[in-house]
C-alpha cells in the first residue's frame, strides 16, 4: 500500500516544471571561522495556468533547492490565460522596490521577460507575453512582484459572474467601445 502511494505522488510531482531562479551563498561568523550555507528561489509551475515560488535553506545546494521546490508546491496560484497562451489584460505589481509590468501579446510574440519573470512566465505556461521590470533587480522582489501582478488578473468569466452579467454581454460592451474609438478620433 505504501508503495502504491509513493507511485502517485510521484505521478502528481512529475506534472509540475521547477525552474531554479537564484542561489545565494550565505555566511555564518562563528568562533572556527565562517560557515557557508546556501539560499535558493525555485518556481514550480504546471504549464497550464498554476504557479508558485519557494525559497529555502541549507548547508548543502540540493538540499536547499528541494526545500525551496516544496515551499513552492505549497504556495500554488491559479492564474486566467486567454486562450491557454497570454494574459487577459496588462497589469502591474509591486513588492518593495520591485515594480513590474505585465502586458498581454499577439501570438507569435513569445516570452520578453528579464531572467526571474521569465522563469515565472515558462512555468505558468505563458506563450506570449511582454514583460518589464521597472526599479529593483534582485530576483526576489521581482518574482514576488510579478506573483502580486499575476494575482491581480482576471477573466472575463469572472468579472461578468462578479458583476451578474453574461460573459456575451461584457464582450459586447467591448467591441461597442472599440468600434466608437475610431469614430470619435475622425471626427
Amino acid at each position: 500500500m505504501a508503495r502504491q502511494d509513493n507511485r502517485d505522488r510521484e505521478e502528481r510531482d512529475s506534472e509540475f516544471v521547477d525552474k531554479l531562479v537564484h542561489i545565494n551563498r550565505v555566511a555564518k561568523v562563528v568562533k572556527g571561522g565562517r560557515r557557508f550555507g546556501f539560499a535558493a528561489l525555485v518556481v514550480v509551475g504546471d504549464q497550464k495556468g498554476r504557479v508558485g515560488f519557494g525559497h529555502g535553506k541549507a548547508r548543502e545546494v540540493p538540499e536547499a533547492i528541494r526545500k525551496a521546490t516544496e515551499a513552492a508546491k505549497r504556495t500554488m496560484i491559479r492564474v486566467p490565460l486567454r486562450e491557454g497562451r497570454t494574459l487577459h489584460h496588462d497589469v502591474e505589481g509591486r513588492h518593495g522596490a520591485g515594480k513590474v509590468l505585465l502586458r498581454a501579446a499577439p501570438a507569435g510574440t513569445g516570452i520578453i521577460a528579464g531572467g526571474p519573470m521569465r522563469a515565472v512566465f515558462e512555468t505558468l505556461g505563458v506563450q506570449d507575453v511582454v514583460a518589464k521590470s521597472l526599479g529593483t533587480s534582485n530576483p526576489y522582489n521581482m518574482v514576488r512582484a510579478t506573483f502580486a501582478a499575476l494575482t491581480k488578473e482576471d477573466s472575463p468569466r469572472s468579472v461578468a459572474a462578479r458583476r451578474g452579467l453574461k460573459v456575451s454581454v461584457l464582450q459586447s460592451r467591448r467591441r461597442d467601445k472599440d468600434d466608437a474609438a475610431p469614430a470619435a478620433a475622425e471626427a
